[in-house]
């Protein structure tokens, strides 16, 4: 008897068990304050051997149980977003676990090369997820992920090679007698897969991907691979360094200010991503690596929920991402929006939500850290600036009329994805009060001053005040300021700015296209997607519409 099995619900279970079963052995090994390491000898022969070495201990469990618990959870969700609609859909899902099994083979191991190979499969399947729509716009983006990501492996070989020279490269147990070089070069390296600046510009190109894949790469895996690794490289000496702190929190500041200007959905997202990035890289270089790793976990919770909610919200509104055209969703679709505002609100700090233990604890033990006023008040400033992008999404998509075509019928029929976006609320709400109960992080004990103690609330409060009035200040600045803001201060360089001045401005593609490509194929394929999209939406009318049109068609034939 032939069975037919439903890939994405197998995989979902499984995931989903192995998350669970990695959550218990992670709190064992945590309890036990013990690790375990399996050694394969793949090849033997006189004094050669070749290894392969898996590494266990409470770091890489809870890290693998996040990764695959957020990974069962966007499966289930790809089941209705690609699955029921697209016709390749198992390409996609191969894709997703080909992604997924890189991510853990980076976490697992303690050996350079290994690492190697999990970091490159990392690099090469975004790449594919990045252009699975097969628009130009996906293959440019594409392209400046996967080059991004390859400046990366440069380092990574670099220091493969000189890693070699000390004996081993099973680098966990040398990490007192590296060079300094070997340390800058893996932060770099780092730099490129978690996006500082100067390489962040592939993180809000990445969006080109299908938003489930979104949801997965800039939670938990592809941009966190860099954190990870450097929390792995953990030395105090060398990473207690003002110029790495300088750019992470440069980075933090200019992705949160960038945010506050962006009108996609999906970038305003990526971007936040990015700040967040930028306080645990500065976390990190501030020495708070245990902080570091908590918030990277907590994150990837509400972060991902953050993509599957405007997923649900794009989906409904036939594909529109601009944030000018929604308002009032909690009217047509309130499971959506009540989980998309409760990452929102965890994703600025607010009390007792996941997102709050995180950055309160870092924002406070960073006032211990003796850093200058400079970057004291950088730090509080990126704070700010992340309720104030947070309220004016809150903003243009709650709390502003309906401003999408009048006549869509949308409803929130979403089955199965409805499930996993409320086991991640769940997870948003109550993630990080777990995390710091269960690994005793709470047993810090900061004596500030009331003024210092209650000026992360106020930075909130300003941000959120601010940002609910630069919604209502439009033009107040020069068209200079606006293009800054929103092109990431002209980190694509002037010619990729050029082109997509021209590209969003122009009528027709005449002003961005040759005259061979404008009466060629490129022009032609621009005219046909814009009548597809015409008849698309034309279907997407209720009755009425229809009955319209059957009644002017009927007069034209007589």
């Amino acid at each position: 008897m032939l069975i037919h099995l439903n890939l994405y619900f197998a995989w979902s279970s499984i995931f989903f068990l192995l998350s669970i079963l990695s959550l218990i052995m992670g709190l064992i090994f945590l309890l036990n304050m013990n690790s375990m390491l399996l050694e394969w000898v793949l090849y033997s022969d006189n004094s050669l051997t070749l290894n392969f070495i898996i590494y266990f201990d409470w770091i890489s469990m809870l890290f693998m149980f996040v990764v695959l618990f957020i990974s069962s959870m966007v499966i289930l969700y790809s089941n209705i977003y690609m699955g029921e609609y697209n016709y390749s859909s198992i390409r996609f899902l191969m894709l997703v676990l080909l992604f997924v099994f890189s991510m853990l083979l980076m976490i697992l191991s303690p050996n350079l090369v290994s690492i190697m190979l999990g970091w490159d499969g990392l690099g090469l399947v975004s790449y594919c997820l990045v252009i699975y729509y097969n628009s130009v716009k996906s293959y440019l983006a594409g392209m400046i992920t996967c080059l991004i990501n390859r400046l990366g492996d440069i380092g990574l070989l670099i220091s493969i090679s000189w890693i070699f020279s000390y004996g081993s490269w099973n680098f966990i147990f040398y990490k007192d007698f590296y060079d300094e070089l070997i340390f800058y070069l893996i932060i770099i390296s780092s730099f490129t897969k978690s996006a500082q600046i100067p390489f962040s510009v592939w993180l809000p190109a990445a969006m080109a991907a299908p938003t489930p894949v979104s949801s997965l790469v800039h939670s938990s895996t592809l941009v966190t691979a860099g954190v990870y690794l450097l929390i792995r490289f953990y030395s105090i000496s060398i990473f207690m360094n003002e110029f790495f702190l300088y750019i992470s929190i440069l980075t933090m500041i200019m992705s949160s200010v960038c945010a506050n200007y962006e009108h996609d959905l999906k970038k305003i997202i990526a971007l936040s991503t990015l700040s967040q990035l930028g306080l645990m890289m500065s976390s990190l270089f501030m020495g708070l690596v245990d902080l570091s790793y908590f918030h990277l976990l907590s994150h990837a919770m509400f972060k991902s929920l953050l993509f599957l909610c405007s997923g649900i919200i794009i989906h409904l509104m036939g594909g529109c991402q601009d944030i000018r055209m929604m308002g009032s969703i909690c009217l047509i679709m309130p499971i959506t929006c009540c989980c998309f505002n409760i990452s929102n609100i965890s994703l600025c700090g607010f009390p007792f939500l996941s997102g709050f233990y995180s950055k309160d604890l870092i924002v406070e033990s960073s006032s211990f850290m003796g850093s200058n006023l400079i970057i004291f008040i950088m730090f509080y400033m990126g704070l700010g600036l992340t309720a104030s992008y947070s309220i004016r999404l809150f903003y243009y998509s709650v709390l502003s009329n309906f401003n999408y075509i009048v006549f869509m019928n949308l409803t929130e029929n979403i089955s199965f994805m409805k499930y996993s976006v409320i086991f991640l609320s769940l997870f948003s709400i109550s993630f990080g009060c777990l995390f710091i109960w269960l690994t005793n992080l709470d047993l810090y004990y900061l004596l500030l001053p009331f003024y210092l103690k209650i000026l992360t609330l106020l930075i909130v409060l300003i941000g959120t005040y601010i940002g609910y009035e630069i919604n209502m200040m439009n033009n107040m600045m020069s068209i200079q300021y606006y293009l800054i803001n929103s092109s990431m201060w002209f980190m694509y360089s002037y010619s990729y700015y050029a082109y997509m001045l021209n590209y969003n401005f122009s009528l027709n593609l005449g002003s961005s296209m040759l005259w061979g490509e404008f009466f060629g194929g490129l022009g032609m394929s621009h005219y046909f997607l814009k009548l597809s999209n015409y008849i698309q939406f034309y279907s997407l009318n209720s009755l009425k519409i229809y009955f319209l049109s059957m009644i002017f068609w009927v007069m034209f034939m007589f």
